[in-house]
């Protein structure tokens, strides 16, 4: 005992450093493991072993995935949503714009196919035929979105466009993950820092004791795991509140439900499901073939509504005009639908909708929404932090013994 006395005073300051480099340690292992998850978005280093690329961008499709289930099982029924939109303040808001487009359309169409019909025309029936067209205009937009919410299996995949989205803007993944996360990943870091401190007063002594020079390195080991695993439970478990006397223990992700059901729907209103992105699906998608079946079907209406045009016409060149208006107004339709953005974004309320249902979720659900990023290849985050303090801990041996 005289001897660790003697030491102590000896090298005091040493002493007194251990529990707060170990404080480091826990820290910095922290950081490390949280920057890990998410950068670099690309593999850096020598395929397929030698490197390394963020945990949640390596598995963007798998989370993408896991996300998107999550949506669309437990959070939105985009059936549901549209359900809000009124089809007669949306052809309201559109009608400068749609009576441009079709004028536009209608000129452009009979010109091409019948350019005698239009060239004989008097200007004044030209006009006439026109304003026919452009009447009919604004039945056959309500008619539209009806068949559109009533078809809206067939003309959009909501999983394929947000797995797409998803997986494509890697960037845009770890932002949602980090932006919900952020408290999270701070109260890792802190975590770190005070089991690292306990662990080295503990560290402290047994080094004292025996002045062995394995001492060091395997506490420093042990820190960085051990942190790491238990920052990490302390996430998410207990998923209950649990009282021990006047102190009530949960997961801090599940302490913060609302905050995160916040941010989350407002998230993938703004990024995701937009009105600019749901409108590129149903265009672009893999059910974009639909989308054009129904609007040819209005465009011949549309036209068959104008019989004298039918009867001189004739009838093939009248379907070969049909063709032509349909490709013509689905090549507007995203100029047009612009104008609506606003009371669409508005009558939809993805934010609201998705922050309500969150916060129905059960615990076990709502863990859902994070888990999956820390559970793909969680362990080697957490090795990472026991090799760190590792080595670490072999700095101290040759600080203390130099």
């Amino acid at each position: 005992m005289d001897a660790v006395l003697h030491d102590l005073a000896l090298h005091w300051p040493l002493y007194a450093a251990m529990p707060f480099i170990a404080a480091l340690i826990g820290y910095v292992t922290k950081r490390v493991a949280i920057e890990m998850m998410f950068r670099p978005l690309d593999f850096v280093g020598i395929p397929p072993l030698l490197g390394w690329q963020g945990v949640v961008p390596k598995h963007g499709g798998r989370m993408a995935a896991v996300a998107t289930e999550l949506l669309t099982a437990n959070l939105l029924d985009l059936r549901e949503v549209l359900e809000r939109v009124d089809p007669v303040i949306i052809t309201s808001e559109l009608e400068q714009p749609l009576l441009r487009a079709v004028d536009h359309i209608a000129r452009e169409v009979i010109a091409e196919h019948h350019p005698r019909l239009w060239e004989v025309l008097p200007t004044l029936a030209q006009e006439m035929l026109i304003k026919q067209v452009q009447a009919s205009a604004p039945r056959l937009v309500r008619e539209f979105v009806d068949d559109v919410r009533e078809n809206l299996d067939e003309v959009l995949d909501v999983q394929h466009m947000t797995v797409q989205r998803l997986t494509r803007d890697k960037a845009l993944l770890v932002r949602l993950i980090r932006e919900t996360s952020r408290p999270e990943m701070a109260f890792i870091a802190r975590m770190g820092i005070y089991f690292g401190f306990g662990l080295g007063l503990v560290q402290t002594i047994v080094w004292a004791v025996t002045r062995e020079p394995w001492v060091l390195p395997v506490f420093g080991g042990v820190i960085g795991l051990f942190t790491d695993w238990l920052a990490i439970k302390l996430i998410f478990v207990p998923r209950e509140p649990v009282r021990v006397g006047r102190v009530i223990f949960q997961g801090k992700f599940q302490r913060r439900r609302a905050e995160v059901a916040r941010q989350y729907g407002e998230l993938i209103a703004t990024e995701v499901l937009t009105v600019q992105n749901l409108l590129d699906a149903v265009l672009r998608g893999p059910r974009a073939d639909r989308l054009a079946a129904l609007v040819e079907n209005v465009v011949s209406e549309a036209v068959d509504a104008q019989m004298p045009l039918a009867w001189t016409v004739g009838g093939t060149r009248l379907k070969e005009m049909k063709h032509a208006a349909a490709r013509k107004a689905l090549a507007q339709l995203p100029d047009t639908a612009r104008y609506a953005e606003g009371y669409l974004t508005e009558a939809m309320d993805v934010a609201k909708v998705i922050e309500q249902r969150m916060l129905a979720l059960t615990p076990l659900e709502f863990e859902g929404l994070l888990r999956p990023a820390f559970r793909q290849d969680e362990w080697k985050l957490i090795a990472v932090g026991g090799v760190i303090g590792f080595v670490v801990g072999e700095l101290q041996v040759l600080l203390m013994l130099g």
